[in-house]
């Protein structure tokens, strides 16, 4: 991730979660999924295959979508509606400059009714909007090929009070019910 675009953000609170399995993933995104409120923006940091797809898939399925949930990578944005919330996955994987956002027309889908889950939105700065939230998923180690081992550590920031409220909702709940 390119440390400009999240430096100039003040960052209000943070927490690190290591899920030993995708397992733990999904049971996150359950948890995470009755957090979500709307106008909320939420980045999804990490290289390919540390679990943000997984992650998204399990928040919509904990609130009901019953459809097939995919990664965005080739469509840059999946749209999901849940009773009368509108949930928007994107990933900005294959934006070549930043102004393809603009040109794309995708700021109209950032609304206060809307809740938008966006991978690779460095790619789109500084047209994307700024995130409330931003979740970044690693690799908890390599093994001797240098391929990712079991395991994922997950930093949440929050840098508006909407994120913070989620966040510190989130630290409420896990502390009394959580298994990852």
């Amino acid at each position: 991730m390119n440390h400009n675009v999240t430096n100039q953000i003040k960052v209000l609170s943070e927490r690190t979660l290591f899920l030993k399995t995708e397992e733990d993933t999904i049971s996150l995104g359950y948890d995470f999924a009755h957090l979500l409120k709307p106008g909320l923006v939420v980045w999804l940091n990490g290289d390919l295959g540390t679990g943000k797809t997984t992650f998204v898939r399990a928040m919509l399925r904990e609130l009901g979508f019953s459809g097939p949930i995919k990664s965005p990578t080739y469509a840059l944005v999946e749209v999901y509606v849940v009773s009368r919330l509108y949930l928007y996955h994107f990933d900005f994987y294959r934006f070549n400059e930043p102004w393809e956002f603009e040109d794309a027309s995708l700021g109209e889908y950032f609304q206060k009714e809307t809740i938008c889950f966006v991978e690779w939105a460095e790619k789109a700065y500084p047209y994307v909007p700024t995130p409330d939230l931003i979740v970044v998923f690693k690799f908890s180690k390599k093994n001797a090929q240098g391929f990712a081992s079991q395991g994922r550590i997950l930093k949440f920031k929050a840098y508006s009070e909407a994120g913070q409220l989620c966040l510190s909702s989130f630290r409420n709940r896990e502390s009394t019910d959580a298994n990852y």
